[in-house]
């Protein structure tokens, strides 16, 4: 049922897995490292077609610097802290409370509610494009900040609902009674005895939902337009000309743009990891 551990098996296996392994992690790395050398390569590199040869000199600082001094790229990067802040916080709030409810209490509707939110996960929000941008035309929150931050908000408690909910239904139910018997007030119960112990799952749900708003490219596309509300993801395209693509620039943005996600996983590499694997082992 269960696949043989590595070290148990032929010889010849484990050579051609030790093989295979660093092929496979090159393969996989492959477009990074090509969006690497593009950063560093001169423009001249790419009129004269040497897309995939090594850089004819080093360009890294000169484009890096343009980067940063000759663009609007750290006010893109400003804007997407603005939007993914706000948006892990609020989605952390609503799916902690959400799930306390969804999984401390017990009434006729809880599993109608739950599949509901689970649900919202499984329609493609593409097919929600025109009706979307066009409420935000309504509202008078298109190629504003705060809309695309309340958007995303509400496109991903759902999935931050499902996450948390599990989560608190995995933790001892024995606590709460005793909290409740104690007398404490609901409201008490949740923010002194179930918010610490969530404190792993509210890690690596914020690790995953920092990822998934600053890599966002479709929304920020959709509901924003002007380097006044653009994330990084959309500025990057700023660096097309009309009849000819920097892509020295784009790919230094891109590296430049990659390096915060990275850095939070990196950061919370052990909570994230605490936060998966809270309760696979007794």
């Amino acid at each position: 049922m269960f696949p043989t551990p590595i070290e148990k098996t032929s010889r010849q296996w484990q050579i051609t897995y030790q093989g295979l392994l660093p092929l496979s992690l090159i393969l996989w790395l492959l477009p990074l490292i090509a969006v690497a050398i593009f950063s560093i390569k001169p423009e001249g590199d790419f009129a004269a077609g040497n897309y995939w040869g090594w850089p004819s000199e080093f360009n890294g600082f000169a484009n890096y610097g343009r980067v940063f001094f000759e663009s609007d790229m750290p006010r893109y990067l400003l804007n997407s802290v603005f939007i993914t802040v706000p948006t892990v916080l609020g989605c952390m709030i609503l799916s902690s409370m959400t799930g306390f409810a969804l999984g401390i209490y017990k009434f006729k509707a809880n599993l109608w509610i739950f599949f509901m939110f689970v649900a919202g996960n499984f329609v493609p929000f593409q097919i929600l494009m025109v009706p979307v941008r066009d409420l935000t035309l309504s509202m008078g929150l298109y190629n504003t900040i705060p809309g695309l931050v309340l958007f995303h908000i509400a496109f991903q408690t759902g999935f931050c609902t499902l996450f948390m909910r599990n989560f608190i239904r995995a933790l001892p139910f024995e606590l709460i009674e005793a909290a409740r018997v104690e007398g404490v007030a609901e409201w008490r119960i949740f923010w002194f005895v179930v918010l610490p112990l969530m404190k792993p799952a509210l890690a690596a749900l914020a690790v995953l939902i920092f990822t998934f708003i600053w890599n966002d490219y479709f929304w920020a596309v959709v509901l924003t337009q002007g380097v006044e509300s653009q994330p990084v993801t959309a500025g990057i395209t700023s660096f097309n000309a009309q009849y000819r693509a920097a892509y020295h620039l784009m790919s230094a943005g891109s590296i430049v743009a990659a390096l915060p996600p990275v850095a939070m996983f990196f950061l919370m590499q052990k909570h994230f990891i605490a936060g998966l694997t809270l309760g696979a082992v007794k």
